[in-house]
């Protein structure tokens, strides 16, 4: 969702103490879907007298959310915590650093900004311990480790960023009384779903609903496709390659994830409205034909979000539910890879309560307390799932935690010209009957124009 919001007010944050003796949302020792164990562990960390400073991206209800959280940190240490955040916080951060007024512990979504902190000397290494922790209890582990490993001031790799807090975008949504009706089963495979699709003409139905539109950005929910084939074609290291122009964009290994989709959404028996209607759709209404009578589509890919879009009163695994994009069989070596984002907590300012605030993000419990209020999915295996605040998250938080390859979202890597400008504008002339071929070189061309 980043790329449809274009934040410009300006900065006014406040830093606000969490209070000691807080209201803590759950009683500890309760209820038994929590890791109590954890608070128990954590009552024994001494850090009266210690102020933390956190400065995050979370305003209006995430912010009351992350505060229940680290109510449970204040309470159990004593440490004084002054969580604050900004509009422009991306601006914020390197304004502070930069000034020699850092906050104890920076979190941050967007790895480029954490690479140039890293590359300015402004961030506190975490260490092999935390690495290999992530390594060995987060699903995809190995891709969550070099997503928090950033190049230092004299070029030598060091984790810096743990994870906390993901998204999850590589879902199909689908309501489950059309599927039924008409017999159909949820696909386990690329090769089944794209059967599916067929099946779904020949018994006189539409299979997809594709909306591009979304005003000045029209043309982002086709680069989350894009992605998503990448990373169930080619092996995660080419994907990187793509990501940072080591291949172009005109590389036969991008043409063909751009031909695949293609085949998808410029097939007007695949496509509601044809394929006409694809970029001329706002990406906000294309998933109300799955709620038709008789439905106008069968099946929409996005992210997690989508479903607050859906018409009111809509029950999550009732009326709709959704499945994990599938994996090509054909390509078994390339796992279960999953398209994303998420937020990284980094050290800032090195003390004592920084330290032991990392080490409580490694507790199941530090995220089982968002989970229970629903807006936090975690990669973290040792969680309890059943803490999850519904099914429907508990299935996501499922997806990420089985997976084999995690990866951000590739536009938000890019230069913003080419990730939020020509990869948007190709995939509306790939839509409108332009080649995948003449797509991927005309956004190369714009790419090589800002070197």
């Amino acid at each position: 969702m980043k790329k449809m919001l274009l934040l410009g007010v300006a900065f006014s944050a406040l830093a606000l103490t969490v209070p000691a003796h807080a209201e803590l949302k759950f009683k500890p020792g309760e209820d038994s879907k929590f890791h109590w164990d954890n608070y128990e562990a954590l009552k024994k960390v001494d850090l009266k007298g210690e102020t933390l400073t956190i400065f995050g991206p979370w305003r209006g209800e995430d912010e009351a959310l992350v505060r229940s959280v680290l109510a449970y940190f204040t309470e159990a240490t004593g440490a004084d915590i002054k969580y604050s955040s900004s509009e422009n916080y991306e601006q914020q951060i390197v304004i502070d650093t930069q000034a020699g007024s850092p906050p104890n512990i920076a979190v941050l979504p967007q790895p480029g900004l954490i690479q140039d902190l890293a590359s300015k000397g402004l961030l506190t290494p975490l260490g092999d311990d935390v690495a290999s922790f992530v390594k060995d209890n987060y699903g995809a582990g190995q891709s969550w480790v070099d997503l928090g490993t950033f190049n230092d001031k004299d070029g030598k790799k060091q984790f810096f960023a743990f994870p906390y807090k993901a998204d999850l975008k590589s879902l199909v949504w689908y309501v489950p009384d059309n599927f039924e009706e008409a017999g159909y089963e949820v696909p386990k495979t690329w090769e089944e779903m794209m059967a599916l699709s067929d099946k779904i003409v020949a018994d006189g139905g539409t299979p997809w609903c594709i909306g591009l539109g979304s005003g000045g950005a029209t043309g982002w929910p086709a680069t989350d496709w894009i992605e998503d084939i990448m990373l169930r074609t080619q092996p995660p290291e080419t994907y990187d390659k793509w990501t940072k122009n080591e291949i172009p964009f005109n590389d036969p290994a991008v043409v063909n994830a751009l031909k695949i989709f293609s085949d998808i959404a410029t097939n007007d028996k695949y496509v509601d409205g044809g394929k006409a209607a694809v970029a001329a759709t706002d990406f906000r209404d294309s998933p109300k034909g799955l709620f038709g009578i008789p439905p106008k589509c069968y099946m929409h890919r996005q992210a997690s979000f989508i479903s607050s879009f859906f018409p009111e009163g809509t029950k999550l695994g009732v009326d709709a539910d959704f499945f994990y994009l599938p994996p090509m069989a054909s390509k078994p070596d390339l796992g279960k890879p999953v398209l994303g984002a998420g937020t990284f907590a980094m050290i800032t300012k090195d003390s004592k309560a920084s330290r032991e605030f990392i080490k409580f993000l490694e507790m199941p419990l530090a995220h089982e307390i968002w989970m229970a209020q629903s807006g936090l999915l975690t990669p973290l295996k040792t969680v309890n799932q059943d803490a999850y605040a519904n099914d429907a998250l508990k299935k996501q938080g499922e997806i990420l935690t089985t997976a084999t390859t995690f990866r951000f979202d590739g536009s938000d890597l890019m230069p913003g010209k080419i990730g939020a400008g020509a990869f948007w504008t190709g995939m509306v002339d790939l839509v409108g009957g332009k080649s995948p071929e003449d797509v991927g070189a005309q956004i190369q061309k714009s790419w090589d124009a800002i070197k």
